[in-house]
């Protein structure tokens, strides 16, 4: 397994600083592989305000999470994500802390726990009308399903899919991850 190329596929808005954090859901071949691959990836990637971490492994997969620190600080600062996270048993907003109740979250529960759509840089009105609508009656989906701001999501779809290709072009030409992730 290349955790590159899945980085590159899937995380590039992130990487590019467009997004607070991307998921991957991988199948581990060889154990312990992934584990040295995201030691690896952070010790280059912290440099530039990137964190990758394993936020919950199962047999089927391990969800990885790659976040920008300061993207996500301010992220969980915004109105309404507070009383919104605390129904939900968050008591702190700080990252590490807000990261673990996620894990915990994960861990307990076999519903998958939406206000992740948050740690992922989604609207915090479109993650509460999924949750409210349960994933129906939304007006449109991209990267999550929208039920605000419809205008502003689809630029943002536009920006995230341009990201990717451009990423993916650059890479296949031989530029590393680390030239083309953003410095914090």
């Amino acid at each position: 397994m290349q955790l590159e190329r899945y980085l590159i596929e899937h995380c590039a808005p992130t990487l590019a600083s467009l997004k607070a954090g991307s998921l991957i859901c991988l199948k581990e071949t060889v154990e312990g592989e992934l584990d040295r691959q995201i030691h690896t990836w952070n010790a280059r990637l912290r440099e530039k305000g990137l964190v990758l971490m394993a936020l919950r492994r199962r047999p089927e997969g391990v969800l990885v999470y790659l976040y920008r620190t300061s993207h996500l600080k301010r992220d969980l600062q915004k109105p309404g994500v507070a009383q919104f996270l605390r129904e939900y048993g968050y008591l702190s907003l700080d990252v590490p802390a807000a990261l673990e109740r996620l894990m915990q979250r994960l861990e307990i529960g076999s519903a998958f726990p939406h206000e992740i759509g948050l740690f992922l840089g989604y609207p915090l009105g479109d993650v509460v009308g999924f949750i409210q609508n349960e994933g129906k009656n939304c007006k449109c989906t991209g990267c999550w399903k929208v039920y605000c701001d419809e205008h502003k999501a689809r630029e943002l779809f536009a920006r995230f899919d341009q990201c990717r290709e451009i990423y993916g072009k650059l890479w296949a030409q031989g530029k590393s991850i680390w030239q083309l992730t953003v410095a914090a």
